[in-house]
């Protein structure tokens, strides 16, 4: 049998776990894993597109465990009611290839985005001043909570400034924000994205639309300002204005830097516009920031290497919590494994008996 995690499942573990402890197990795997990266088979996500939308695969390796995450993304759907981003993953043994975890991922894929922008921002966003503990949020959709969420409890923001060209989409941010336990946040909606970045230390872009939208141009960027644009992540669909990479002061990083040039702000800029890859910064290769007044970029577009770290974690934290997991009827298990034809007999004595546990080292410790 292989264990399933289902959304049901998911949101009883992150309650049983804990939000902000759940959000920080991801900070902590995927720094792990970052500082790691030679480890890990790396590719450029497949795509498929669409006049709606793009449906994607994600695969990764470290040798011993191998993923893979099917997403979609269609910003059309909410208007007939459906979500734009759906996922699903599998974790599997490179040794037997056997899967080990078939999870959802739409719910993890938010928190592990937003465990990963606070990643980001612990390395390149400054620690004081003014404005170094307010955010501004801009596009209020399926991802905000898990973004505003994720920096309250581990980049310690207590402003949010809000802006959606959907006011609604504010108002049901603003009203989730309102009813949870958050000791001395301050939540101001604003009227434009210029008015929610003013004065704002960090800026946080994340919106759906599939198109080259400028949602920041370069007046309203301050010295000094980290900027976690997350919506540009595919082929034709950006957020910042191209005049902001060029700042002779912007610092701008990437997670893998072969998909971000297919994929995230930088596809607007020439093949020799110079990066930094996350994983330089991390191992302290290259700096986040240089001084307190440059403006810093992380380009996330997301990469398979966060789904492998979100994926191994909760296969660990099934292992405390097994209540958790349904096994499913995934694999034939079968006393003769040349004898796959005996599975279609009616039910054969051979196809109950169950599967032995494969052991999985731990990844090393870097």
């Amino acid at each position: 049998m292989v264990n399933y995690l289902g959304v049901h499942s998911m949101r009883q573990l992150v309650k049983q776990v804990g939000l902000a402890a759940f959000l920080q197990q991801l900070v902590d795997a995927m720094e792990h894993d970052y500082r790691r990266w030679e480890s890990f088979d790396k590719s450029a996500r497949h795509a498929i597109h669409s006049p709606g939308g793009v449906i994607e695969l994600m695969p990764t390796s470290d040798g011993q465990m191998y993923c893979f995450k099917y997403v979609n993304g269609h910003p059309k759907n909410t208007a007939e009611g459906l979500l734009t981003v759906t996922a699903f993953g599998v974790l599997a043994d490179v040794d037997t290839g056997y899967p080990l975890l078939v999870s959802e991922l739409t719910l993890t894929t938010a928190l592990r985005t937003a465990a990963m922008s606070v990643l980001a921002a612990r390395h390149m966003a400054r620690k004081e001043g003014p404005g170094s503990r307010t955010m501004a949020l801009i596009g209020n959709g399926a991802q905000s909570e898990f973004q505003a969420l994720a920096f309250y409890h581990l980049l310690g923001v207590r402003e949010l400034r809000l802006f959606d060209t959907d006011p609604a989409a504010t108002a049901k941010l603003a009203r989730n924000l309102k009813h949870l336990p958050l000791q001395g946040l301050t939540v101001v909606p604003c009227n434009s994205a210029a008015d929610a970045v003013r004065g704002s230390g960090i800026v946080t872009t994340v919106t759906a639309d599939k198109r080259n939208a400028t949602i920041l141009t370069p007046e309203m960027i301050e010295p000094g300002m980290h900027l976690n644009a997350v919506g540009g992540d595919c082929p034709g669909k950006t957020e910042l204005h191209p005049d902001i990479l060029r700042r002779p002061d912007a610092r701008v990083v990437v997670e893998f830097e072969p998909q971000s040039r297919i994929e995230g702000e930088i596809q607007q800029m020439p093949a020799d516009f110079a990066v930094t890859e996350f994983t330089q910064v991390l191992r302290g290769a290259a700096p986040g920031r240089n001084n307190d007044q440059e403006v810093t970029v992380f380009d996330s577009v997301g990469f398979a290497l966060e789904d492998f770290s979100a994926l191994r974690t909760l296969h660990a934290l099934l292992h405390t919590h097994p209540h958790l997991a349904t096994p499913i009827d995934l694999i034939p298990q079968m006393d003769n494994p040349k004898d796959l034809f005996g599975v279609l007999h009616a039910a054969p004595a051979s196809t109950t008996r169950p599967r032995p546990t494969i052991a999985l080292q731990e990844a090393p410790t870097p």
